[in-house]
């Protein structure tokens, strides 16, 4: 394409590395795309506090999702997808970065993005890459300018929605109601047809699409509010689920299933949310939860329609995941935040056409995480990746899928009731739990063979060596974080205070 900067011009202009540096947890680094290919297109669509198991191609035979399922028969499904931060601000700084909460400092209570974090996330190195760049819905997190400017907001330059070509973003949580979200100038247009945010994003994404140009790559994110809480799905859904009287309870289910958990996995709010999902009020809500899954699942269908009309839909990538889990109950929680399975594994596909992966439902049972979504991306795109990114690309497991990129993952919580507060290691068969508030409490799960998450081997004498190896993980990635971690909003004082005792 004309006036596009090489891959090798490039570099030197961005200020990029040679791939990733190693990190604990990391086996492979670098990118696997080439510049000389064709560049796809890329969408990225995210959801707000979709389970896995809340999805048909996970194994749900109850939620009605056909689209996503069809993508998912299309693409490759991750089965061992986590979100590193199970909270949407430090979740989604992190899809945009390739970092760690602890090296992005951006969560509630601790502090917004910096802006040169930002200068190096997937959409900015993209754009400048000469990728037509496009954002829908929920942003998510604050970027903080470095230094800070006298202008007015909408005078600057370096805000997030100044730097892409087409904005229908915006902050907080936002309304699922369009009326109200006229709010924003830019967003009222698609109110006029459009009762529920959900469905305006569709027409939103119709809209981004018809303004490419064949030959101009594009990358377009979805960031959709939908199923987060309050539950308001779309009226048009309303006799959705009318004849499922039932919704099948998770295994784990109920508050007896919380009885071999530390007291500090039940002294956070998560327990007073797990009562949207006591027996009186389960079946109510889950409908209303996969009425606004279902939601999306017509959105993601109304863009691949429009890729297919416009021809885009061979050389268009779609990835699919959610910022984070829910609990639906599980353990007798509601929400996310803990490291337990239900709110820290997300789904995960990714659809290449142009792969030999294509159309054949392939799975991945390896480890990949929410920081891996901006390598994979900008390999996709036939970029290096900056030299502080810590997640690592997926392509070569849509090839292989027996190829481990993660030795382990860290899931971090330090936001919230500082008793609840918690870091875990994740390898592909374990997990270890750090609880340092009060008395220390350890948890150790064979996932493999656990993965309800109902027996605790910290204790078991036959599990004492896996104990020792998990926690020397752990010790590690608390080394990193205590070398690395943003030097602002607490993150520092973890260094301390989780460390094993």
């Amino acid at each position: 394409m004309k006036d596009l900067l090489n891959r090798r011009d490039f570099l030197k202009v961005a200020g990029l590395g040679a791939g990733a540096v190693a990190l604990p947890g990391s086996v492979l680094s670098g990118p696997a795309g080439t510049a000389e290919a064709k560049r796809p297109n890329v969408i990225f669509l995210l959801t707000d506090d979709q389970a896995y198991s809340a999805i048909g191609c996970n194994g749900n035979s109850v939620i009605k999702t056909p689209n996503m399922d069809k993508l998912g028969a299309d693409g490759v499904i991750f089965d061992r997808a986590y979100t590193t931060t199970s909270i949407c601000m430090a979740s989604r700084a992190t899809f945009m970065t390739g970092l760690y909460e602890y090296r992005t400092g951006c969560n509630f209570s601790h502090g917004p993005l910096d802006q040169d974090k930002f200068d190096l996330s997937y959409p900015v190195l993209l754009r400048k890459a000469g990728y037509r760049i496009g954002f829908i819905g929920k942003f998510g997190f604050a970027v903080k300018p470095t230094p800070e400017p006298s202008k007015h907001w909408s005078d600057r330059k370096d805000m997030p929605e100044n730097q892409f070509d087409f904005w229908c973003g915006f902050p907080g949580q936002g309304s699922y109601e369009m009326e109200k979200m006229k709010q924003y100038p830019y967003l009222a247009k698609y109110a006029e047809n459009n009762e529920c945010l959900t469905a305006a994003m569709a027409d939103m994404a119709t809209d981004f699409l018809r303004g490419c140009k064949p030959g101009e790559p594009f990358c377009l994110s979805v960031s959709f509010k939908a199923p987060h809480s309050p539950h308001e799905p779309d009226p048009a859904y309303d006799k959705l689920y009318e004849e499922t009287v039932k919704f099948p309870r998770p295994a784990n289910y109920g508050e007896q299933c919380a009885e071999h958990l530390p007291a500090q996995a039940r002294s956070g709010r998560q327990v007073r949310l797990g009562s949207s999902y006591a027996p009186e009020a389960f079946d109510s809500n889950m409908s209303l939860y996969y009425r606004q899954i279902y939601g999306v699942d017509v959105t993601l269908g109304a863009i691949r329609d429009e890729l297919k009309r416009l021809k885009f839909d061979d050389n268009t990538v779609i990835i699919f995941s959610s910022d984070n889990g829910y609990s639906c109950g599980s353990h007798g929680f509601g929400g996310k935040v803990l490291p337990y399975e239900e709110a820290s594994r997300v789904p995960l596909i990714i659809y290449d056409p142009r792969h030999e992966s294509a159309a054949k439902r392939r799975h991945v049972k390896q480890l990949a995480g929410n920081i891996d979504i901006a390598p994979t991306i900008l390999d996709l795109a036939g970029l290096e990746f900056p030299k502080s990114v810590q997640g690592k690309t997926l392509i070569p497991l849509m090839s292989n899928p027996a190829r481990q990129i993660h030795d382990s993952l860290l899931l971090i919580n330090v936001w919230g009731t500082s008793s609840a507060q918690s870091l875990a290691v994740l390898t592909k068969r374990f997990k270890y739990i750090y609880w340092f508030d009060g008395d220390a409490a350890e948890e150790l799960y064979d996932i493999e063979n656990d993965p309800l998450e109902m027996k605790n081997l910290a204790g078991n004498p036959d599990y004492a060596a896996v104990l020792a190896q998990m926690q020397t993980k752990y010790d590690t990635w608390l080394a990193d974080w205590t070398k690395t971690s943003i030097m602002r909003d607490d993150y520092q004082k973890y260094s301390t205070i989780a460390k094993r005792r």
